[in-house]
């Protein structure tokens, strides 16, 4: 294998880490409440301080990777995810598990600025290699709840945590081992309007706080919706319909996993279509289908949620390549931690509103209509983005 397509290996294999791990807790939570320890709410309270920790250390870590060593630091967050998530494990107490779940969280923080960056640096089709990476990492979301429940179930909560910790491990062992620290030499390429024309002041302005309101907003669906995903499932079935735990994360992980494949579709779009057209599609959808979610129950709801992430996971790859776009390569890395800062940061709340947004008796009724208002900012949002007219004008400059 060349070295490029070994160092993409490792960049896919990292992201699925990065959302894998920040995901293992709340499946966890579910089945601590099925063995009777507690309720959902409670439980599901010490993950906020990991998601605090994703959010908080992004902006450092951007920075980080731009003036020292975004190999480094990839090989920094496979160790140090590891070993923390090992840490995790001997939790005795809720301080201790909250302080686990911090330092995965901070080495957790270190994927987003830097291995999109890093992915971000191939000369050509950026929207492509943006949609497979998301695949990877929505792969790891995926996984989280199935192998989650598994190793909960089978072996205790704990191994949860320790196999995968001591597999990341071993994985940034061979990162270091066989991926060279080297600085990236970043190649022209047509597409990029900060390589050609420089577009104006007001266009940034309008794709950046695009990029904010957008992050926010389009952040709390995510990372509520990843969060909550199992406990919707569970709540949709009696648990002996599903055989347990273990089922209903396993239908979580398949909607995961089905959703998971329209980034190979919407990266490639994000390359040849303008990123308004494809926001405002993607983001109005997510309106009916969060409303469709109060009345739906059983499979139907089942079938709901899968259509609603397919459009949540889609847009991943259009913002980062919105991003590969108008910013420049030397700061890039810091961009997209400022991008993600937002998008993280938001997901912090999103352990208490999901508490908040639950209720024995209706559900996570109130959860989503707190989403649709986000989804109708996040289409308001789109708007901002440059018309295709806007954007074929820039090709031209560009190509000057």
């Amino acid at each position: 294998m060349s070295a490029p397509r070994l160092r993409f290996l490792f960049l896919n294999v990292g992201h699925a880490y990065d959302h894998f791990f920040m995901l293992i807790y709340p499946t966890v939570a579910v089945a601590l409440e099925l063995s009777g320890e507690g309720f959902y709410g409670d439980l599901l309270m010490p993950a906020t301080a990991g998601f605090i920790a994703f959010a908080a250390f992004t902006l450092p870590a951007g920075w980080l990777g731009d003036v020292w060593s975004r190999r480094n630091m990839m090989a920094l967050m496979f160790l140090g995810l590891g070993a923390s998530s090992v840490f995790t494990a001997t939790a005795s107490s809720t301080w201790h598990l909250a302080a686990g779940l911090f330092c995965m969280g901070a080495f957790a923080a270190i994927y987003h600025p830097v291995g999109i960056a890093m992915v971000a640096e191939s000369q050509e089709k950026v929207g492509r290699l943006l949609g497979i990476n998301g695949v990877w990492g929505n792969m790891g979301v995926a996984a989280a709840p199935i192998l989650t429940g598994a190793l909960t179930v089978w072996l205790g909560w704990q191994a949860a945590f320790i196999v995968p910790g001591a597999l990341a491990i071993i994985t940034g062992l061979a990162f270091l081992l066989l991926v060279p620290d080297e600085v990236a030499v970043v190649k022209r390429r047509r597409p990029a309007v900060t390589e050609g024309a420089a577009p104006g002041r007001e266009l940034l302005i309008r794709v950046f706080s695009y990029l904010a309101i957008s992050s926010l907003l389009g952040g709390v669906i995510f990372a509520v919706l990843t969060i909550v995903m199992p406990k919707i499932v569970e709540a949709n079935f009696a648990a002996p319909d599903l055989g347990g735990l273990i089922g209903a994360a396993g239908l979580a992980s398949l909607i995961f996993a089905g959703a998971s494949m329209t980034q190979l579709v919407t990266g490639p779009a994000a390359d040849r279509y303008s990123p308004r057209v494809l926001m405002l599609l993607l983001g109005g959808v997510q309106v009916p289908l969060l409303l469709l979610l109060l009345i739906s129950d059983a499979w139907a709801a089942m079938a709901v949620a899968l259509v609603l992430m397919i459009a949540t996971f889609g847009v991943i790859p259009i913002q980062d390549a919105i991003v590969a776009r108008y910013a420049a390569a030397h700061w890039r890395a810091r961009v997209y931690s400022v991008k993600y800062v937002l998008s993280l940061g938001v997901s912090a709340t999103a352990v208490p509103l999901a508490a908040w947004g639950y209720s024995p008796d209706a559900g996570f009724d109130r959860l989503y209509v707190v989403l649709t208002f986000c989804a109708l900012g996040v289409v308001a949002a789109a708007l901002l983005l440059p018309r295709p007219q806007r954007l074929r004008e820039e090709a031209v400059q560009a190509a000057e």
